[in-house]
């Protein structure tokens, strides 16, 4: 039977914090104008907190799974999300989605192993797939479009970028502590 790592943070200034806010990048000191800007900024706060719960963590750690049956581990998460950046784009840009970076479904995390290349491949694919749909969206600025093929708006499509990134931080969260027992939001 092993044991469950002591939980622990970082933080000291605020101890369910998982940074100081003083080394926080997710803290920002402009105030957010628009509904645009206020979407790109939640999504930019839990991209860059996925990448803090998967910060300092070997290939192993990355790789460990939850609980048997589940696939779930970070660096899964990683390539999951790579994918889904990649398939949002097939719901704007003709022809549909491009193919599957790790293969058929689910792919990305069965495919996970504790391989430092492997774990490098995930971080490029993810920042590749990212700056992809974030320049392409860009491209349109009315937030009520209808974008083709689809016919989702694009307020609908950011606001999905930003459920999708929130819900895989929750699993980090509880994966990040299962590996190291670090904590903090």
């Amino acid at each position: 039977m092993s044991q469950s790592p002591k939980r622990w943070t970082q933080a000291t200034v605020y101890p369910d914090m998982w940074v100081n806010p003083d080394q926080d990048p997710r803290e920002t000191e402009q105030p957010i104008e628009g509904e645009r800007a206020t979407l790109e900024d939640f999504l930019r706060n839990y991209r860059l907190t996925l990448l803090m719960k998967c910060e300092g963590l070997s290939p192993e750690q990355l790789a460990q799974r939850s609980v048997p049956p589940s696939t779930l581990s970070l660096l899964g998460l990683l390539r999951h999300l790579a994918e889904v950046e990649r398939d949002w784009r097939g719901w704007v840009t003709p022809g549909g989605p491009e193919p599957k970076i790790y293969g058929p479904k689910d792919a990305d995390f069965n495919g996970v192993r504790p391989d430092p290349q492997l774990v490098q491949d995930a971080y490029a694919d993810l920042e590749r797939e990212q700056e992809a749909t974030d320049a392409l969206l860009a491209q349109f600025s009315d937030l009520g479009a209808r974008l083709d093929p689809s016919q989702v708006s694009l307020r609908e499509l950011m606001v999905h970028r930003v459920e999708e990134y929130a819900r895989h931080c929750g699993h980090a969260d509880l994966l990040r502590e299962c590996v190291d027992g670090r904590v903090g939001q």
